[in-house]
């Protein structure tokens, strides 16, 4: 049965991608995967596909890694590494590409409020963009509220909401800011799907996105 439902989530999320093929709205497609080593350790990786449109003109390829180490039950440090190659419009047909390595320090810590389940990720960057070296810092709060659950925490229906705010070292301090609100749905206690709208807020205008997410681990 949990398998169905996973199916029919998907079903439902193919539709809404395939509508926006002619609009404005991009589409970003996020995979985010977790080894557990042992106790303390852990390792953090994903991937993300991010489209103009609903698929197939490349906005950006994401493909991050990194080892974290629990300091606390509810604290996770980690250090990682980014690639990203970007493809960023000089004109209405142009594009031009940027690739980007990214070396970046995070730590991330959770707790509850009753039902509602929040974290806190503050992240540090030191971003080699082509020949130029950039600083920047992130800070994302994520909240998780149940719209119901079994008492093993498996089978979960959920609302997902976030803010990201981003901070330049120099020039325009403010980078742009992330408002995403979303379903989501756990399979079990290593897989959990979300579909969700994310409005990016920039320095110069706003954009809007299609995001379907997958989290797994193991």
């Amino acid at each position: 049965m949990k398998q169905v439902i996973a199916v029919i989530l998907f079903g439902f999320m193919m539709p809404i991608v395939a509508s926006t093929q002619d609009s404005g709205l991009g589409n970003w497609i996020l995979l985010f995967g977790n080894k557990k080593i042992n106790q303390k350790v852990n390792w953090h990786h994903e991937v993300q596909y991010r489209n103009y449109n609903a698929i197939g003109d490349l906005e950006q390829l994401l493909l991050r890694t990194g080892i974290g180490v629990n300091v606390t039950d509810n604290t996770n440090a980690l250090l990682g590494y980014g690639f990203i190659r970007s493809e960023n419009y000089i004109s209405d047909e142009d594009k031009v590409t940027i690739n980007e390595h990214r070396i970046f320090q995070q730590i991330i810590t959770k707790q509850s409020v009753g039902v509602l389940r929040l974290q806190h990720r503050y992240r540090f960057e030191q971003r080699f963009v082509e020949d130029d070296f950039k600083l920047r810092f992130r800070y994302f709060l994520g909240l998780a509220f149940p719209l119901w659950s079994n008492p093993d925490d498996v089978d979960e229906f959920y609302l997902s909401a976030y803010n990201e705010l981003f901070i330049n070292s120099k020039q325009s301090v403010f980078d742009r800011n992330r408002l995403y609100g979303g379903l989501g749905y756990k399979l079990n206690k290593r897989l959990r799907f979300e579909i969700g709208y994310m409005n990016q807020f920039l320095s110069n205008g706003n954009r809007d996105q299609l995001n379907l997410v997958c989290f797994f681990s193991w």
